[in-house]
C-alpha cells in the first residue's frame, strides 16, 4: 500500500495484516537531549553521559516519553492527519542510548469495536542496536471515506 503525503488511509482501505513502513531514527545525542528536555524530563541520565555512566549506563538515553511519543507519531505519519488515536500503550525493552539508531516497524493486528467505533488495533516494535526497545499497541480510528 502506497502512503500519500498528506492523505489521510481510509477504514476501508486498511485490513488486518497490513505493515507499515519501515522507519529509522538517527539517535543523536542532541536528539536525546532536546526530546528529553521537550518532555520536561531533567534526569540526568537523559543529558549528562558522565552522571549516566557513573549511575552504571553506557551513555545517556532516549526516555519514555520520547519513545512513547515516536511510536504515536510513526503510526500517524503513516496513516494521515485525520486519523484519530484512541490509546497508546508500551513497554520498554533495552535502553535506546545515544549514536545508535532505532528501527520502528509495525502491522494492523485487528480492527475491533470499542466505543461505538470501527478501531483498528497496530502492533509497532522499536529495536536498536542491542534489541528490542519498545513494543507498543496503538489503537487508531480512520475516517470510513476519503474526504
Amino acid at each position: 500500500m502506497t502512503v500519500v503525503a498528506g492523505r489521510t488511509l481510509t477504514a476501508p482501505e486498511v485490513v488486518p495484516g497490513t505493515a507499515l513502513p519501515e522507519e529509522r531514527i538517527e539517535v543523536s545525542p542532541t536528539f536525546v537531549v532536546s526530546t528529553a528536555i521537550a518532555t520536561r524530563d531533567f534526569q540526568d541520565v537523559h543529558h549528562d553521559r558522565d552522571l549516566a555512566v557513573a549511575k552504571g549506563s553506557e551513555d545517556i538515553f532516549l526516555n519514555i516519553l520520547t519513545t512513547t511519543g515516536l511510536v504515536q507519531r510513526y503510526v500517524t505519519d503513516w496513516a494521515g492527519p485525520e486519523a484519530l488515536v484512541r490509546g497508546v500503550s508500551v513497554k520498554l525493552g533495552v535502553p535506546c542510548y545515544a549514536h545508535d539508531t532505532l528501527t520502528l516497524f509495525g502491522q494492523v493486528l485487528e480492527q475491533v469495536e470499542e466505543s461505538s467505533e470501527n478501531r483498528l488495533v497496530l502492533e509497532v516494535l522499536g529495536r536498536c542496536g542491542r534489541g528490542e526497545h519498545v513494543r507498543g499497541t496503538v489503537r487508531l480510528v480512520l475516517p470510513e471515506v476519503e474526504s
